[in-house]
């Protein structure tokens, strides 16, 4: 960090302090993308970047889509026990006072339509529909309404969220009816002070560290009234509060992305007890069934001791039959307690699997990358996704077989290919290298072969000079000779 130094010139002071009070309001989250006034003041703040998106996306979790599940931290407060509205929704006081609500907060979020009270008195299904659709997208920015039994996915949407009274399906075949619209703009008001809420749980964390940086400003303007130039003392106790603050919050985020990661494997966990659960809810009515039939049999039999006589071998066979059924009970009971204990043996390989798995997906999304096949972007991947995301399901698994598994073959059997080709030209410039060597040893002894042949031409030639000189020699020495004598 750099430290702030503050002197008694109006222009820097004036010139810094705008400066960062405009950084920190540009670092708040925004109520709606069409950026108007924040649902709780009539602040005019700028519209966000994309992380708002993603930070509402992840406080929510999944989207729902027309026929998916919706998994919502609301979602706890619904319970199966249906509960009277306190609201007096059939009050016309309230009613208009409900519409007037409603018809702000849609003025106010940019609504792309025309709404007016008089048009809220008895909308149409359409109508509710976009409007319904607009006020969730608040909550769910992907959210698209469904094409087909919007009158069942709306209270069960409502429902998710943790919406305490219910709206019926056949409400939704005539919502502007005077009997059915009340308790649909209910929903609606609940819906809108769900966004609020929301994002003022959003908006806590940047209006805390705005708040920090005022009581800066505070303390070192009323001490540079009082005639200091410096303000190291508040700059460096400024600076601890906001690296505290900021560590809290990368501490709370990193809380906030495992109890996220605890609550997807909780998920997980309750998806395969639910399974676990269906399964023997099945075989709990198989029982029951089973159960009352073994009780008529019982009533008919026991109908018949009571009419007829019995013999002392007949009641010794019903007590030795009893004995075997016991024992049949009591065999199959032990048989049921393996299956539950081989179910969660089996639970807890699964698991392990999984780990398994995640880390082999992690090894090779390492490897594609050092190879330069992932992203898709990259140098070798040509086009293709060859990333690995854990994801179970058996549409995915088809999916990696054609998007993954396929291009990675016919990339091996290029890269085989080429590697053929590439060997047959290595081979053949070995066989082109060896001929060269042999061609050169060829003519190195070639060479040797002359050379001695030179050397022995230069040695008869130096003996020939030799004889021809000795020779010129005594020539000489006989005309000497003659003149003496």
């Amino acid at each position: 960090f750099i430290k702030v130094k503050m002197s008694r010139r109006p222009s820097s002071r004036y010139s810094e302090m705008p400066m960062r009070v405009t950084d920190s309001r540009m670092s708040l989250i925004n109520a709606t993308p069409q950026n108007k006034d924040n649902v709780f003041g009539k602040l005019n703040i700028p519209k966000p970047h994309s992380t708002t998106s993603e930070r509402r996306t992840s406080f929510f979790g999944k989207g729902i889509g027309a026929g998916g599940q919706r998994n919502s931290m609301f979602g706890a407060y619904g319970g199966s026990e249906k509960m009277k509205d306190p609201r007096p929704l059939h009050d016309k006081a309230f009613v208009q006072q409900c519409i007037k609500q409603l018809c702000e907060f849609l003025s106010e979020r940019g609504f792309p339509g025309s709404i007016t009270v008089k048009t809220l008195q008895s909308p149409s299904t359409k109508e509710f529909l976009k409007i319904y659709e607009f006020i969730y997208t608040f909550l769910e920015p992907s959210f698209q309404m469904p094409t087909s039994k919007v009158e069942e996915e709306i209270p069960r949407m409502l429902k998710d969220l943790g919406y305490p009274f219910a709206l019926s399906k056949s409400s939704m075949y005539s919502i502007g009816a005077p009997h059915t619209w009340p308790q649909a703009l209910g929903a609606l008001i609940w819906l809108i002070d769900t966004v609020k809420v929301t994002f003022q749980t959003f908006n806590r964390i940047e209006f805390c560290q705005l708040t920090l940086f005022m009581e800066y400003c505070s303390d070192t303007y009323n001490k540079f009234m009082q005639g200091a130039d410096t303000f190291e003392d508040e700059d460096e106790e400024y600076l601890n509060k906001l690296t505290g603050k900021r560590t809290e919050k990368l501490r709370l985020q990193a809380d906030l992305q495992k109890l996220q990661n605890y609550r997807c494997t909780l998920e997980a966990h309750k998806t395969g007890l639910e399974n676990k659960a269906a399964g023997l809810a099945e075989e709990l009515e198989a029982a029951e069934i089973q159960l009352d039939g073994l009780k008529q049999e019982r009533t008919r039999l026991q109908h018949i001791l009571e009419n007829q006589k019995f013999t002392p071998a007949d009641i010794e066979r019903i007590n030795r039959e009893r004995n075997e059924l016991q024992q049949t009970i009591q065999s199959l009971s032990q048989s049921l307690e393996e299956a539950e204990q081989l179910v969660w043996n089996e639970e807890v390989n699964l698991s392990k699997t999984k780990e398994k798995a995640e880390l082999k997906v992690a090894e090779y999304n390492k490897l594609g990358r050092k190879l330069k096949l992932i992203p898709q972007s990259a140098e070798n991947a040509c086009g293709h996704d060859f990333e690995i995301r854990t994801d179970y399901s058996a549409t995915t698994i088809t999916q990696y077989k054609t998007q993954i598994q396929n291009p990675l073959k016919n990339m091996m059997v290029d890269v085989e290919d080429e590697y053929s080709r590439l060997t047959n030209v290595k081979l053949s410039l070995e066989e082109t290298v060896e001929q060269v060597k042999s061609n050169i040893l060829d003519k190195e002894n070639d060479i040797k072969h002359l050379k001695e042949q030179i050397r022995r031409v230069d040695q008869q030639l130096e003996h020939d000079m030799q004889v021809q000189c000795i020779s010129i020699r005594i020539s000489d020495f006989k005309p000497a000779k003659n003149i003496s004598a």
